[in-house]
């Protein structure tokens, strides 16, 4: 394993700005200085090998080759991952699989057949196999440049990479234009006709709860990072990410952990409950405290945790998933949520494949029972989710996992934005505060586009 380490910037943005405009270039944001957690920033580029699902085929590019395969794409980033290696740096990630897995990858993983149709022309699952990685320590004040060497061309441009992540870059401003209204695929009496058809099953005992989402687009052209740099001043979250693919940019302000994996340590984080802040403290503090004390929000968390408890038990040796918090009250920037915290230990004979293949996609934006809430989705939602309700995530040559839900993520493709919000229905729900929620939660998606919906 090479390192170097290199002068500490405080500014991720400057750093990535100097290559956003490369293709497979990703940005893994901590948030920091806006989440005072925020520790690791993770910046990569130029795989040597990217994975691109569409459907039943995954189309795998080398340096000099281009294959396809119907394998299973899980099974394909396993293939390309390779032998494990011991990280002895403790680094979060010196190089292995980064990007994403779409919400409709599940049609690999479970039979689904519904009405929803695909609007948006992005890949199912998008990886590359990075042999290097830029990683921001904010806690050390420390840079790396770190590498498995798993390739010789990594060796080659090594010192380039060096000179070029030592530069500092000028940020310059960047434009982007909305150019034309935000629409959502569905109108109000849409959404309630589905709210109720949702209502329906649930007293009919098909379920629990359904996650059920629409789907805001608005015509777009200009700089997709500038955007992602006003979406970040307006929702920093721990879980953020900027992604540029051939196909599009995927820009997540998301705050929700998906799966964590250190050595055999399992943890996930559902957020299920969420209240509107206000400007006003005292009225902030009632608001979240009434979250915190919500039996309706409770009782959806508590549902979620279940559901995640026996996913991850299928990769975790038996007796060992816990739930070390319940219902935790975690405030950003538009929203206070409600989250709940699973950890398990890996099993002997699983790794962080099994792990991911097993929880996918998040239970907390499904549903429970899950399969059963993925059905409803499908036929009442007109269009798929693509990389919404998916997840931006990292597999290392280590074998050490870390991902998000991908919420509060805009996607552009086509010379059109796009995002989706959601919320889960449960038999308490009335459709005025579901309908509201969703509006809540888009809220720093509307403010950065800077236009009102219809």
């Amino acid at each position: 394993m090479k390192i170097s380490e290199l002068p500490y910037n405080n500014n991720s943005e400057e750093i990535f700005s100097l290559i956003s405009d490369e293709p497979w270039s990703i940005f893994l944001d901590s948030g920091f200085p806006s989440i005072d957690t925020g520790r690791y920033d993770v910046i990569a580029a130029r795989p040597s090998i990217t994975l691109e699902t569409y459907n039943e085929k995954t189309f795998i590019t080398t340096e000099n080759n281009r294959t396809v395969s119907n394998e299973d794409p899980f099974e394909l980033v396993r293939q390309n991952l390779g032998k494990k290696e011991e990280n002895l740096n403790g680094l979060p990630f010196a190089g292995g699989a980064l990007g994403y897995f779409a919400y409709d990858l599940c049609r690999r993983v479970e039979k689904i057949s519904g009405n929803s149709k695909q609007k948006i022309n992005m890949p199912d699952m998008a990886i590359g196999i990075y042999d290097w990685s830029l990683i921001i320590d904010h806690h050390t004040k420390k840079t790396w440049l770190a590498s498995f060497n798993r390739f010789h061309s990594t060796a080659l441009i090594w010192d380039e990479l060096y000179g070029l992540f030592s530069r500092s870059s000028d940020l310059k401003e960047k434009n982007y234009k909305v150019k034309s209204k935000i629409k959502s695929n569905l109108s109000k009496k849409e959404y309630e006709k589905a709210f109720n058809s949702i209502k329906k099953y649930i007293r009919d005992g098909d379920c629990y709860q359904v996650n059920f989402a629409q789907h805001f687009s608005a015509e777009f052209e200009g700089d997709t990072w500038a955007l992602y740099r006003k979406l970040r001043k307006y929702n920093p979250a721990p879980f953020s990410s900027y992604m540029n693919i051939p196909a599009g940019s995927i820009l997540s302000s998301s705050p929700e952990r998906f799966l964590q994996l250190r050595g055999k340590q399992v943890e996930t984080k559902p957020i299920k409950g969420t209240k509107h802040r206000s400007v006003f403290a005292y009225e902030d503090k009632e608001l979240a405290s009434i979250l915190l004390n919500s039996e309706k929000d409770r009782a959806e968390n508590l549902m979620i945790v279940d559901l995640l408890r026996n996913d991850i038990s299928k990769s975790c040796e038996s007796g060992t998933v816990n739930v070390p918090k319940l219902f935790a009250l975690e405030t950003f920037s538009t929203v206070h949520h409600l989250v709940s915290t699973i950890s398990g230990h890996l099993d002997q004979d699983k790794d962080g494949i099994d792990l991911i293949k097993g929880c996918f996609p998040g239970g907390s934006i499904t549903g429970a029972p899950k399969l059963r809430s993925m059905e409803i989705i499908d036929e009442l939602e007109p269009d798929r989710r693509s990389i919404y309700c998916g997840s931006i995530a990292y597999i290392g040559f280590d074998g050490n996992i870390d991902s998000n839900i991908c919420i509060r993520t805009l996607i552009y493709c086509d010379s059109k934005i796009h995002f989706y919000v959601g919320g889960g229905i449960v038999w308490d729900s009335t459709i005025d505060s579901e309908y509201k929620e969703c509006f809540d939660k888009a809220s720093a998606m509307f403010k950065v586009l800077e236009k009102k919906s219809i």
